[in-house]
């Protein structure tokens, strides 16, 4: 009747075709011939009628003439009405679009690293922008790579209506790298627990661990507790404590570290001492040691990254299974994030303490009476 359609279109022009009904009335949506149309029938369609029957009405769709006398809106069909609207395409950026109407759970960023990765086609090309214009008339059709399906135990330790405290595995990523990253992560794990940074790939981080280091972890479930924990950690009231295995020993059983660091322009992936870097303090107590290596509680009082790492590697006792700043191991790296004394956004202060692995036992099966 409106000859949007003739019995040479084919079926396929017709797309994305939604239905509800209630008792009297029928609405639906569709895509036909790369045109959006959306129809409401029913045995009484009026104007008066169509807020109230079409609730979500965008200011951009337009009612259609009755066909039989354009003086008219509702066009008489079998015994009943119809109205029927023309929706004027909106144009929005591919990964916005990508993250409001297709996986809301997947981050903005994230869906601009599959795109530029080649995994979005629209209308059977592939689109490597992010800023791209589409719109919901668009065929987009996704090649997205398969996640690694790992069972990782992520030990939580405390949860409040603010705050989760895990105890990282070592080997588990805090949080995506900035590239694609097909692993889990700590910050994909709790990314249902919590409304901070969701639209990144960082959601609940306010402080990370290297991935080969274990130990605690406090984790934001809201922006106000995000802000919170960051300004504690920015003014170093967060106080932190790690246990430490080194290949080698340091010459002074305890000692603080005052050496500023850089990153480092020939490897800037890595960091070094460098007199022209940022401050940073490490305070170490040695607690064990035999011929070669020795267990060690470090306490920084900056948070540098690979603070810890460059400090004693500079005092010729790298951390063991360090391959960066270090020789080469067998073992994992041997260190490990102990305590974390912090205030909590209720305004209690508390510690928190993650057993020390059984692995660093191994190498001192008598330095841990008192750790």
């Amino acid at each position: 009747m409106y000859k949007l359609a003739d019995d040479n279109t084919p079926v396929k022009a017709l797309r994305r075709l939604e239905i509800q009904t209630d008792k009297s009335h029928v609405f639906a949506e569709f895509i036909l011939n790369k045109q959006h149309f959306a129809l409401l029938y029913g045995s009484i369609v009026d104007e008066e009628s169509i807020d109230e029957l079409w609730t979500e009405r965008p200011d951009n769709a337009e009612i259609l003439p009755n066909p039989l006398d354009p003086e008219f809106i509702e066009t008489p069909f079998q015994g009943k009405y119809v109205i029927m609207f023309k929706i004027s395409p909106t144009k929005v950026r591919l990964d916005i679009y990508l993250s409001t109407k297709f996986d809301t759970t997947i981050s903005r960023s994230l869906w601009q690293k599959y795109i530029k990765a080649g995994y979005v086609s629209v209308n059977n090309k592939v689109v490597t922008t992010p800023k791209f214009e589409v719109d919901e008339t668009d065929e987009i059709a996704l090649n997205l790579p398969e996640k690694e399906q790992a069972d990782v135990d992520l030990p939580i330790l405390y949860e409040d209506d603010d705050v989760i405290v895990v105890n990282k595995p070592s080997g588990l990523l805090t949080h995506a790298k900035g590239g694609l990253s097909d692993e889990p992560t700590v910050a994909e794990i709790i990314r249902p627990k919590t409304s901070f940074a969701t639209d990144t790939d960082r959601p609940g981080i306010v402080h990370r661990l290297d991935r080969d280091t274990s130990g605690l972890l406090i984790i934001a479930k809201n922006p106000e507790s995000a802000a919170h924990l960051q300004r504690q950690f920015a003014e170093r009231t967060a106080k932190k404590t790690y246990i430490a295995i080194t290949d080698g020993k340091p010459k002074l059983n305890a000692a603080k570290i005052d050496l500023p660091i850089g990153r480092n322009p020939s490897a800037p992936s890595t960091f070094r001492i460098d007199p022209n870097g940022k401050p940073a303090q490490t305070t170490y107590h040695v607690l064990a040691e035999n011929d070669t290596q020795s267990l060690v509680e470090l306490k920084p009082t900056t948070g540098r990254t690979h603070q810890l790492r460059v400090h004693l590697a500079h005092l010729n006792a790298p951390i063991l299974g360090d391959r960066v700043y270090g020789k080469s191991s067998d073992c994992r790296m041997m260190l490990h994030a102990q305590k974390l004394e912090i205030t909590l956004p209720s305004g209690e202060r508390k510690v928190f303490e993650a057993a020390v692995p059984d692995e660093f036992k191994k190498f001192f099966p008598r330095g841990f009476i008192d750790v």
